[in-house]
């Protein structure tokens, strides 16, 4: 029997009002057995709640009795943050500890800043995890989200796009990104600087008793914010020159990255009458481009370089024969 599961049914009647044993259950995570089990241990304590029969019953608290039992654990003040993000939360292992904390705060408003607040809860949600692609499995994230707290280095097992892929590291966490459903840590390697592994990537994680302080000047935040810039320069390494229809035009932005789409705004001529334009956009290289390009289909043209436009017509004839079209032989 938890201590702590107790003061959540507690929270729960006092902010809630009544409730029947099966909800308290579902809100808990517990069996409905075990739903009334804690209700009769709280009235066994003394706590006055009062059960009510028939359709619409359930338990509830006497009127005018409230507690204030509602000191938060180190967890749950940490979890604060992550309240108005379930997914992250659950992903760092604070997934209970956030609804415990939103339990006891809800607990200490008065009643009418108590139905506001749920009234807010109600109409606001935040999903973080772009489309197209399942979120990324982050099993060891936990452990470094310990480590980065307490300051303690990791032993970890990294694969990385180069050879070897596989690499060993003892990282020192600074801090920890969630950028569009994919989480990165902030990590420096003994005398080493600060680089940003994907989480994903990390195939075994092991805190070790070695502890470590981060520089006096890092700043996480103004740490991402070069790192995106760095990553942006070295991410496109030469240019093409394009055509598109209008219609290839407005279906830019939901099939290229937005450097591309705010290139072709900035540099679009009309060309003939029917509404193409030709813009030079950034590109990473040919493959990649080909990839990206081709989402448009017939709405896109390739002028420049002559390499990506090989590319772009060698793919096209490879499908045309792969679907036997006449002239494709």
């Amino acid at each position: 029997m938890s201590a702590g599961r107790l003061l959540s049914v507690l929270l729960l009647l006092q902010s809630r009002g009544r409730m029947s044993a099966r909800a308290i259950a579902e809100e808990l995570g517990v069996s409905v057995r075990t739903a009334y089990r804690d209700v009769e241990r709280l009235q066994g304590a003394g706590v006055p709640v009062c059960a009510e029969p028939g359709r619409g019953g359930g338990y509830r608290l006497l009127d005018g009795y409230r507690t204030r039992l509602t000191g938060m654990s180190e967890g749950e003040a940490r979890a604060l943050l992550f309240a108005g993000l379930p997914g992250a939360a659950a992903d760092l292992g604070l997934a209970a500890e956030v609804t415990a904390a939103r339990l006891k705060l809800l607990a200490a408003l008065p009643a009418g800043l108590r139905d506001e607040a749920a009234r807010t809860a109600a109409v606001f949600h935040v999903d973080a995890p772009g489309w197209y692609r399942e979120p990324d499995p982050t099993p060891h994230l936990p452990v470094f989200v310990d480590a980065t707290l307490t300051r303690r280095v990791v032993e970890a097992r990294y694969r990385r796009w180069r050879a070897p892929q596989e690499v060993s590291r003892r990282l020192r966490p600074y801090g920890l990104v969630l950028k569009s459903g994919v989480w990165y840590v902030v990590a420096a390697t003994e005398g080493g600087t600060a680089a940003a592994y994907r989480v994903a990537r990390v195939l075994d994680a092991v805190q070790a008793e070695e502890r470590f302080e981060p520089p006096r000047d890092f700043d996480l935040a103004a740490y991402w914010a070069a790192y995106l810039e760095d990553f942006r320069a070295r991410r496109y390494t030469g240019t093409a020159t394009i055509r598109l229809s209008p219609r290839g035009r407005r279906r830019l932005p939901d099939n290229v990255a937005p450097e591309v789409v705010r290139a072709v705004d900035a540099t679009a001529t009309a060309v003939g009458g029917d509404g193409w334009v030709e813009a030079v956009v950034p590109t990473e290289s040919t493959a990649h481009a080909c990839g990206e390009l081709l989402r448009l289909g017939a709405d896109v043209e390739v002028v420049a370089p002559a390499g990506l436009r090989r590319a772009m017509a060698e793919t096209v004839g490879t499908l045309a024969r792969a679907y036997g079209l006449p002239g494709s032989a």
